[in-house]
């Protein structure tokens, strides 16, 4: 079977938050930067067996006003034409009481991407400097292949982060941000 990419938005060239609304529910992945439409393919079972650990980690000591998610909840980024879908995100509970798209960043207190071959560039710039520049506090990489998970802060300029930590498995690790969990990083790789 051939896959055809989706058609341009009938309104213009930028593609916006309510343009996904009408693309296929086909296990692909779509998310926008600065107006383009990105096209991830469905992750790898490792992929999703980590991005489930991270998830069911942080669920489980998650305080009553966060939530953490893992079923693809979007970030309105850069005023609709830029939208990102991380792997595992940690939200205000109130942000989940509407009927909105996307969460918007200042409801966001923790993004976690996986990395995996399609999207490791993308990953580790790209969405970098843009959650850093939505004022996104924490964004997790967990680089399966290098066994890591980067550990990435807002400096004091709320603009870029900063590295905070390089967690390595064998090692127990505890965070307070954006809430107390201490886990091993191999439990979930």
């Amino acid at each position: 079977m051939t896959a055809f990419p989706p058609a341009r938005p009938k309104h213009g060239d930028a593609w916006t938050i309510e343009d996904l609304v009408e693309l296929p529910d086909d296990g692909n992945r779509y998310e926008i930067r600065d107006g383009s439409l990105l096209v991830t393919p469905p992750p790898n079972v490792p992929h999703c067996r980590a991005t489930l650990e991270l998830d069911h980690l942080l669920l489980r000591a998650a305080p009553d006003h966060l939530e953490v998610c893992g079923v693809g909840l979007g970030i309105n980024i850069n005023r609709r034409h830029s939208y990102y879908i991380p792997d595992v995100i940690v939200v205000e509970k109130d942000a989940l009481k509407t009927r909105r798209l996307a969460v918007e960043p200042s409801e966001v207190r923790l993004v976690v991407e996986v990395l995996s071959p399609s999207n490791r560039r993308r990953d580790l710039v790209e969405k970098r400097h843009d959650y850093a520049r939505a004022g996104i506090p924490q964004y997790w990489i967990l680089d399966q292949d290098k066994e890591t998970l980067i550990v990435l802060r807002l400096d004091e300029s709320g603009q870029q982060y900063v590295q905070a930590a390089v967690v390595r498995p064998g090692e127990r690790w505890h965070t307070d941000e954006p809430f107390p969990v201490t886990f091993d990083l191999g439990e979930i790789l």
